[in-house]
């Protein structure tokens, strides 16, 4: 597939909905995309200690192969206190640890950030672009937020998209 993108959910709710949303516009569009629902993947919260433990590692080569073989990578993910999600800090902090080649998984590797928060979200977004530029993406600049005063708009999911694909 020449343009395939992975879309990460950080949570089960609102923000998995988004995520749908964003693989429906890239199928109008003709390109291939897929939902990791994180929350699914109930790896245990990543410390030193189990770093090198075969009982408690997750497999996280599946995950890996997802990202390494994508044109892009949407994350779509609620503030929680003022951060990102647990899900996706653990689920980073797991792939670091567990790859050869971590940086290859996201360096250079265009990322797109989205999120649907309870609040402004604003906070969320400043540390998934801070994380994913610390780890070398190209975090594009525009962003979509959605929350109690800021509905959902096609048009602006359709340009975004389109950010994604160039």
């Amino acid at each position: 597939m020449d343009s395939y993108v992975l879309v990460l959910a950080a949570s089960s709710g609102k923000n998995l909905e988004l995520a749908h949303r964003f693989c429906e516009t890239f199928a109008s569009k003709g390109i291939g995309s897929e939902v990791v629902d994180l929350t699914t993947l109930h790896w245990p919260v990543y410390i030193p200690e189990l770093d090198g433990s075969d009982e408690h590692e997750p497999e996280t080569s599946e995950l890996s192969d997802l990202i390494l073989n994508s044109k892009a990578l949407v994350v779509c993910a609620p503030e929680y206190n003022g951060i990102m999600p647990p899900a996706l800090n653990n689920t980073i902090a797991w792939l670091s640890v567990q790859s050869d080649d971590f940086r290859r998984l996201f360096n250079n590797r265009t990322v797109l950030l989205a999120t649907h928060s309870g609040g402004g979200g604003a906070h969320c977004l400043m540390a998934m672009r801070h994380q994913f530029s610390f780890l070398g993406s190209n975090v594009i600049g525009r962003t979509l937020t959605l929350n109690k005063t800021k509905s959902f708009s096609q048009e602006t999911m359709d340009d975004l998209v389109e950010r994604v694909l160039q």
